[in-house]
């Protein structure tokens, strides 16, 4: 089972959203990180067809992005999925079964096994409209697999959950990862550092580190520190400096910050997290979570 994408590019007048990307996935759960605005997205829908690349290509074991049977293998949770707010859930899944051609008996039947898989069947007579984010985000997962598909992709499906929802999906995704392709993009360090297999740090449109957790975390080896200064001190190194924490206190405060060479005296090198690495890469984006 291979997803090739072969120089992929995305370009809009002036700017270039994807900058020739080539990548080659197999089996199993891939963490796609960045920044907003990163390019994510934007390859996101060139991989399900959504968009028509400027250059390159997308293929599914050798069969390419336009054609129909690509789609068949294919699931999408988009960042905004519409729900209908009147449906219950087994309604909703149903009607969206109709809408990918299976049949009415086919349709009940995948609807109930997904229910169940997602945790949803003691609520799936109840309206969509009465859900909380992280249901309508597991009914979303569900009709994603309404199909069984070989690519199952995620765009910023954990955004606005609480983190007992956000545990509960990661615990879902790693399960759905074991006989498929699995794509999770997001900005939230946390959803992809203790299940993916394969992480991907994008940039500016281009991919600019690939490759397992232990692999990617080389690069930040020795480059994260902990110290505690006086709050003036604590106040000059914030500015320079990407500050993962921040700990005040009366006359001193405790930091943790990222940097290529030791801060200050009293600085001490720690290990390094994913969370470190994003920063690193992305010192001063809001989005860190």
């Amino acid at each position: 089972m291979e997803l090739i994408i072969d120089r992929l590019t995305k370009q809009y007048q002036n700017k270039i959203a994807v900058d020739h990307i080539s990548f080659m996935f197999t089996e199993g759960v891939y963490g796609l990180l960045g920044a907003n605005g990163a390019g994510k997205t934007t390859l996101i829908r060139m991989l399900c067809g959504v968009l028509k690349p400027t250059d390159g290509k997308v293929k599914f074991n050798g069969i390419d992005v336009s054609n129909e049977n690509y789609r068949d293998a294919l699931g999408y949770l988009p960042q905004d999925f519409g729900y209908y707010p009147e449906f219950t859930a087994f309604e909703f899944l149903c009607y969206i079964a109709s809408l990918k051609g299976l049949s009415k008996y086919t349709a009940k039947e995948k609807s109930k096994e997904l229910l169940e898989l997602v945790a949803l069947t003691n609520v799936k007579k109840k309206k969509i409209k009465t859900f909380s984010g992280g249901m309508k985000q597991r009914l979303g997962i569900a009709q994603a697999m309404l199909n069984n598909p070989k690519i199952l992709i995620l765009d910023e499906p954990t955004a606005g959950l609480d983190p007992k929802e956000r545990v509960r999906f990661r615990n879902l995704i790693s399960k759905l990862g074991t006989d498929r392709i699995v794509l999770l993009s997001t900005h939230i360090v946390s959803d992809v550092e203790n299940i993916a297999n394969t992480i991907l740090v994008m940039k500016d449109g281009q991919l600019i580190h690939q490759g397992s957790l232990e692999k990617i975390m080389k690069v930040i080896e020795n480059k994260v520190f902990e110290c505690t200064v006086p709050n003036k001190m604590a106040d000059l190194l914030m500015q320079k400096y990407p500050v993962i924490n921040v700990r005040q206190e009366k006359t001193n405060s405790f930091l943790r910050l990222v940097c290529d060479e030791k801060p200050c005296e009293t600085a001490t090198g720690v290990t390094a997290t994913l969370e470190d690495l994003y920063l690193y890469y992305f010192s001063g984006v809001s989005e860190i979570e």
